[in-house]
């Protein structure tokens, strides 16, 4: 049986690589994302199947088996300032609606699950008026809803990453995070690259000066790297960002853009595929890979949630372990 997905916002497409990753078939019956450099490398990971364009999520409708939205996330996190996603606001995460109309138009016939990832921020007393609002509508289009907040440091990857995953279920179903199957990380020395090459080296006095600095505000730090990183960002030259590497000469280097890749669960195959449509400026870092790096979803998050979903596959000998305690 081949699995229908729709992605909306789709960025690099990580649910359809976690998907592919553990052997389930599927089509992607189409994928809606505005950032057309996201389609040019989403298109070259998948070159052998169905090309797509740039496209808006508004006015648009399919019937998926599974609809998975990553909606724009600014205008929920800290560093958006926090602008939120009231209808008709006008603000990026405010797109999130569109989901919700795009359901409504498909009328009797809708995707028996959707699943909506964000920031962690959407919980907070600022947002969670909208975040319960998402709720009690898919609750009257007939859903059951279940939430959780997820780190992808328990699920393989050394990048410590929160963020809330919404599963939304038409069969009257509950979603039960409790027994994904979860994976203690590698130390982060296993996604690194041997590399000193001068572009990802640290030079500017305001980053240089907030390394391993106790941080007095948002924008006050940047953390050496041990054994894992902090959140993949979109840019890695601000503070705060994922960490630095310490070169034990008084050096630090950025995160490369495919250790960035790595990080999220993508493959060096994944991600030479886009270095393929975005080779970038010699000597400059690569913004349109870190940039899709950062606003991407952990593949291996996806991979669990999935093997749930059609294998029945749980973490029962963790369930059992912790009843004993």
């Amino acid at each position: 049986m081949t699995v229908q997905i729709l992605e909306l916002f789709g960025g690099i497409g990580s649910p359809r690589i976690a998907l592919r990753n553990i052997g389930i078939p599927v089509k992607s019956i189409d994928y809606v994302e505005i950032d057309e450099k996201a389609v040019r490398s989403y298109n070259a990971m998948f070159e052998n199947e169905l090309k797509y364009k740039t496209q808006d999520v508004r006015g648009w409708n399919l019937k998926p088996d599974i609809l998975i939205h990553g909606s724009p996330c600014q205008d929920f996190s800290i560093a958006g300032k926090q602008k939120g996603a009231d209808p008709n606001s006008g603000t990026r995460s405010s797109l999130m609606w569109e989901t919700l109309h795009i359901i409504e138009q498909m009328g009797v016939w809708k995707p028996r699950i959707v699943i909506w990832e964000n920031v962690k921020n959407v919980l907070s007393k600022h947002m969670i008026h909208n975040f319960n609002k998402y709720l009690k509508k898919m609750k009257q289009m007939g859903y059951t809803n279940s939430y959780e907040v997820l780190n992808a440091m328990e699920f393989g990857l050394p990048q410590n990453r929160d963020r809330v995953f919404v599963i939304s279920c038409l069969d009257g179903t509950y979603f039960k995070f409790d027994d994904l199957i979860r994976t203690e990380p590698p130390h982060i020395r296993e996604y690194l690259e041997d590399t000193e090459e001068e572009k990802y080296i640290v030079t500017q006095p305001s980053m240089l000066r907030v390394i391993d600095k106790k941080p007095k505000n948002f924008n006050g730090y940047v953390k050496i790297i041990d054994s894992y990183c902090e959140t993949i960002t979109t840019k890695q030259m601000r503070s705060p960002n994922s960490g630095v590497i310490d070169l034990k000469d008084g050096r630090y280097r950025y995160l490369t853009e495919r250790e960035c890749w790595r990080l999220q669960g993508y493959s060096d195959e994944d991600f030479e595929n886009a270095l393929s449509v975005h080779p970038g400026r010699e000597g400059c870092l690569n913004g349109a890979l870190y940039h899709q790096a950062g606003n991407s979803i952990p593949v291996t998050i996806f991979e669990s949630i999935f093997r749930k979903i059609f294998f029945g596959e749980v973490q029962k000998v963790t369930r059992q372990l912790s009843l004993l305690k």
